[in-house]
């Protein structure tokens, strides 16, 4: 988690949301990244999503199984299911994401059955740590243009 937080540093450094993660397979980091919503000029540019599709292109495979994605946010709805797609056997998450979140604080798509893969779960690794460059990441943004990002 603290490779993803490595990450998440370099997202805010670019100013872009504070989230990184790095996808790992057998304890090695085969793919890292962080979110490039703004530079990409593409909102599929999550961290996660980011992750997948280097560790695919690295594997040779879209089956990612065996690996475990860490970061710094919990997934949203999008990367969840690219998560599941991917066959990810485990996802550590830091800070709860009460307005996107899709591993039980605003959906529940992670955590529940699912007839084809089913995601090892664990959150609030390192959440303070997370939700730290998070808040300061909008608070900055909110003091520059009096509005949400």
């Amino acid at each position: 988690m603290r490779e993803a937080l490595k990450e998440a540093q370099k997202a805010f450094d670019m100013g872009e949301v504070p989230v990184g993660a790095v996808l790992v397979l057998h304890g090695e980091i085969i793919a890292r990244a962080c979110n490039k919503v703004e530079v990409d000029k593409d909102a599929t540019s999550h961290a996660e999503a980011l992750c997948i599709k280097m560790a695919s292109a690295i594997l040779q495979n879209w089956r990612l199984l065996n690996t475990t994605l860490y970061t710094t946010l919990e997934p949203c709805s999008m990367c969840a299911g690219a998560l599941l797609l991917s066959r990810v056997s485990r996802v550590v998450w830091g800070a709860p994401d009460l307005r996107h979140g899709a591993a039980g604080s605003w959906v529940d798509i992670l955590t529940k059955q699912h007839p084809i893969h089913n995601v090892d779960i664990l959150g609030g690794v390192l959440a303070e740590e997370s939700a730290f460059l998070l808040k300061k990441f909008f608070r900055e943004r909110r003091s520059e243009n009096g509005k949400d990002v």
